[in-house]
């Protein structure tokens, strides 16, 4: 049995007695005594075990986890206490500060966002270690588009960010008739944040919808 928070458990249960998922596991055991896989196991679905389905009012997508010894802990773009602030997410702040005025802090955990409702996806839930993508061939993309799709069918006023092509190509999976609205984007890489991520208003006008449907906007200011 997966263990997973209980709501997302409901939402996706028939998936894991799938064949696909089935192989997923039997891929990821084959990796593991290969290779170093990354994050541990226990948080390849940290994202929904921080960010239960009823809490979930923003999904930030991302592709896979980091590569590097230490980065992955299950949540897109974050890293946890301690280790180097990766470039994209230092555009996050830089963006977060002309947006809001919310200082940089000094660490790259995202945690506080997860437990205020960001769920904050990647594509692939885990990654060889130094080699980036590596596991996308394994089926997480199949598993995690089903995510999507339940969450958006599931929810009304979500708002979903998408960064980059990678993630816009997502948009398809969002359904159409629950008022959701829908954030686009160039990735915040360092070799795209320029082209209109920074400068981008995303969160300011996700908290905007928010409070429009008198929902709790988001404190994007971490500690």
């Amino acid at each position: 049995m997966v263990k997973l928070e209980s709501s997302w458990l409901n939402l996706l249960a028939d998936l894991f007695e799938t064949p696909w998922f089935a192989e997923i596991k039997s891929k990821i055991i084959q990796e593991r005594k290969q290779y170093t896989v990354y994050p541990p196991a226990n948080l390849f679905f940290n994202a929904m075990d921080l960010c239960p389905v009823p809490q979930t009012k923003i999904v930030i997508l991302g592709q896979d986890p980091y590569h590097g010894a230490g980065q992955a802990h299950g949540l897109s773009f974050s890293v946890p206490i301690g280790i180097d602030i990766p470039p994209s997410l230092l555009n996050i702040y830089k963006e977060l500060e002309q947006d809001l005025g919310v200082k940089p802090v000094a660490h790259g955990n995202l945690e506080a966002w997860a437990k205020q409702g960001v769920l904050l996806l990647n594509s692939s839930l885990s990654v060889r270690a130094n080699s980036p993508a590596s596991h996308f061939h394994i089926g997480w993309e199949k598993f995690t588009d089903k995510i999507i799709e339940r969450l958006s069918q599931h929810k009304e006023n979500l708002v979903f960010m998408l960064w980059g092509s990678f993630a816009r190509k997502k948009k398809f999976l969002i359904a159409e008739n629950k008022n959701h609205l829908i954030l686009e984007a160039p990735h915040p890489s360092p070799l795209s944040a320029h082209r209109g991520f920074l400068g981008c208003g995303h969160f300011s006008k996700a908290n905007r919808l928010l409070e429009a449907h008198e929902l709790e906007p988001v404190c994007w200011q971490l500690n």
